[in-house]
């Protein structure tokens, strides 16, 4: 190939690269954009239907098989009942410990009680 041509081809192959770039960033703005439309949906799907985190394939619990961590399916050590100070009945726990998780920052930030949640 000539010079002049590879600096032809060089110039196309950077001129992709900068598209491919820009292309990446309006598809990153516009997931990020209708992430939250989605999650409204999933959130209302999941109370309509009454879906709980078992249902899904979330929540720990003795036997469950998910297909992921290893035998058994177990992602780590299983959660004793005595150690869940928090249900929402769903088949969402906390145990009162670590960060709260997101069942529970959701349900308190539309109004619901910390001692809503408590197991007793």
């Amino acid at each position: 190939m000539r010079f002049a041509t590879l600096a032809k081809h060089m110039a196309t192959y950077i001129e992709l690269q900068k598209q491919i770039e820009a292309l990446q960033k309006e598809a990153e703005a516009l997931k990020s954009h209708e992430r939250d439309g989605v999650i409204e949906r999933m959130k209302e799907a999941i109370a309509v239907y009454e879906i709980s985190a078992e249902d899904l394939g979330l929540a720990s619990g003795r036997g469950m098989r998910s297909g992921r961590g290893g035998p058994g399916g177990r992602r780590g050590p299983q959660r004793r009942a005595e150690g869940v100070a928090y249900t929402d009945g769903k088949g969402n726990t906390w145990g009162g410990r670590g960060p709260r998780p997101r069942w529970l920052k959701d349900a308190l930030a539309n109004g619901a009680q910390l001692t809503d949640f408590a197991k007793g």
